[in-house]
C-alpha cells in the first residue's frame, strides 16, 4: 500500500527565525516545496503573525494552517474553525504573580496575551524588543523560569496544560488541546507524516505532536535546530 506523505511544519523557529520573517530565498524555495507537496503549518501565533512571518502569498499553498497550536484552523486565508476557551480568573492571577515574582528585572507589556483557545504568557512581555529577549532568553537558560513556572501551573491547574513555546513564552491551554489535535484531521492507517519542529524536547509545545506520532502512526519526526537546519533537511529528503 503506498502512503500519502504529509509533511507538518512549526514557523517560529522551524520555518523563520525566532519572531522574525521568512528568509527571502528560503520562501521561493519553500513555495515551490508547498506546491509540489502536501504542506500543513502549525504554530503557537495567531494567523495575524504567521501573515506577518511568511506573508500572504506564502500561505497561499499550504494545505492547511493551523493557529494557536491546532485551536484556529484557516484554509487559503478563510477561518474554517475557531475554540472560544477563555483563561480563568484564578490561572490569570496565577501568571500575574509569576510574573510580578520573577527576578527577572524587566517588564515591557503584553504579558498575557488572548489567542483564539489559548493564551500566550511571558514575563519580559511580548512588547520586547529583540535585546531585551536575548536579555530574557540568556535568564531562562540560565535559571529555567519558564519550566518552573509551566510545572507549578499544571500542578495548579490538572485541567489546562502549560508549555515553554519559542524563546521567551509559555502557551497555556485546555489540556489535550495541544498541537497534536491536529492530527484528527489526518488518516492514521493511509498518511505519513513528517513533522519539523524546534520544540520537541520534553515539556516543549511541539513535544505533544512529536511524541503522538511516535506511539501509533507512521511518519517521522525532525527536531531542527533552526530554519536553516529545516531547509537543509528538506533539500537532502527530496
Amino acid at each position: 500500500m503506498t502512503l500519502n506523505n504529509k509533511f507538518i511544519f512549526d514557523v517560529d523557529g522551524t520555518l523563520t527565525p525566532s519572531r522574525g520573517k521568512i528568509d527571502p530565498d528560503f520562501e521561493k524555495w519553500f513555495a515551490d516545496f508547498c506546491i509540489n507537496n502536501d504542506v500543513y503549518l502549525v504554530t503557537g501565533s495567531d494567523y495575524p503573525k504567521t501573515v506577518e512571518q511568511l506573508g500572504e502569498r506564502l500561505l497561499r499553498w499550504p494545505v492547511t494552517v493551523y493557529n494557536c497550536s491546532g485551536n484556529d484552523v484557516w484554509q487559503k486565508g478563510v477561518n474554517i474553525r475557531t475554540s472560544e476557551w477563555k483563561l480563568p480568573d484564578l490561572a490569570r492571577y496565577f501568571l500575574e504573580s509569576c510574573m510580578y515574582e520573577s527576578k527577572f528585572p524587566l517588564r515591557t507589556g503584553n504579558h498575557i496575551e488572548e489567542r483564539p483557545g489559548m493564551v500566550n504568557f511571558s514575563v519580559v512581555g511580548r512588547n520586547a524588543t529583540p535585546g531585551e529577549r536575548k536579555l530574557y532568553i540568556n535568564h531562562d537558560q540560565k535559571y529555567s523560569e519558564r519550566n518552573t513556572i509551566a510545572a507549578a501551573f499544571n500542578t495548579m491547574f490538572p485541567d489546562i496544560e502549560a508549555r515553554p513555546g519559542g524563546e521567551t513564552g509559555i502557551d497555556i491551554a485546555p489540556r489535550g488541546l495541544n498541537k497534536s489535535q491536529i492530527l484528527n484531521d489526518f488518516d492514521q492507517d493511509n498518511d505519513f507524516v513528517l513533522f519539523f519542529g524546534d520544540r520537541m524536547d520534553t515539556g516543549g509545545n511541539d513535544f505533544p505532536l512529536a511524541d503522538a506520532l511516535i506511539n501509533g502512526w507512521q511518519g517521522a519526526n525532525y527536531h531542527v535546530k533552526d530554519w536553516q537546519h529545516t531547509w537543509q533537511l528538506l533539500k537532502e529528503l527530496v
